[in-house]
């Protein structure tokens, strides 16, 4: 294939190349608008499922009804949604603190990380909801609760993942801070820490996912209503009062509420890691 310069010289355009960069605007295209297709074929097929099998709104509302549900109760649940987010995300600055700050102390002391790694393992193994109850009958203040909760499902993700990091430097270079004489905060600051950098941002996705589903948990268990509660108890009110398509509603607020959060952590792993990190330098092939 051929075209011309301005210079009216005949440029050579390779047929590989022009194929990649045909794939290259597809897949462009696609990564935003085929979710979006999907989404409308899911919302129309719900619709015409609802109204050619007239399916009564207690049952299974339709998807405009869901919709104006939504704008009608906006008030209520938004007020609950603010509450549920102020748990998760106060969850997860705890889990970052405590998780990042107790995987520096295991890779500083082996006794530390032998003694305490298998109640963090047995922590997150059992689920919060046989751990729930008992939380709710020896904790008073019901914040406190929820809270201590969405702890227990972000906290590990974070440990896990910043250990690895720490303990993945390069033992090379270990080694020549070893020689040049380089205390423990300097070989933690300049070398481990940029290490674990990246797998803690992994991490950091899986919390931030985690502790909406913990506090989300946590609120069904407490499920005490008031002017403090959150999406969860508005869901179960909703089921008791048979208002189904508010129970759609708020659960499409919580699935909205997760997709935010994960996209605002993807957004500042890639910023971080974007000049430096294989995972996130943009490749021309």
């Amino acid at each position: 294939m051929s075209i011309a310069d301005p210079s009216g010289t005949p440029l050579t355009v390779d047929a590989d190349e022009t194929a990649r960069l045909r794939r290259k605007q597809l897949e462009k295209f696609g990564k935003w608008i085929l979710p979006v297709l999907v989404l409308l074929l899911m919302l129309v097929a719900w619709d015409r499922t609802v109204v050619w099998n007239e399916i009564p709104h207690y049952i299974l509302p339709g998807p405009g009804l869901v919709f104006d549900t939504l704008i009608k109760d906006w008030a209520l649940l938004f007020e609950a949604l603010l509450v549920t987010l102020q748990i998760t995300l106060m969850a997860l600055a705890v889990a970052v603190i405590g998780g990042v700050g107790l995987a520096v102390l295991f890779t500083q002391s082996r006794l530390v990380e032998m003694s305490f790694y298998p109640y963090a393992v047995i922590l997150q193994v059992t689920p919060i909801v046989a751990i729930a109850p008992l939380i709710f009958i020896y904790v008073d203040s019901r914040i406190a609760g929820l809270l201590l909760c969405a702890w227990l499902v972000a906290f590990f993700p974070v440990l896990s993942n910043t250990t690895l990091g720490l303990n993945s430097a390069d033992h090379n270079l270990r080694d020549l801070f070893r020689i040049y004489g380089a205390s423990r905060w300097q070989t933690l600051r300049f070398l481990q820490l940029p290490s674990a950098l990246p797998y803690f941002l992994g991490g950091l996705r899986i919390a931030g996912g985690l502790s909406l589903i913990g506090a989300v948990v946590a609120e069904y268990v407490a499920g005490t209503g008031g002017l403090k509660s959150g999406l969860a108890f508005r869901i179960l009110e909703a089921g008791y009062r048979l208002n189904i398509p508010r129970m759609f509603a708020a659960l499409i607020l919580i699935a909205v509420t997760g997709v935010v959060i994960f996209a605002g952590l993807s957004f500042l792993s890639h910023m971080l890691l974007r000049k430096w990190h294989e995972s996130a330098l943009k490749r021309d092939h």
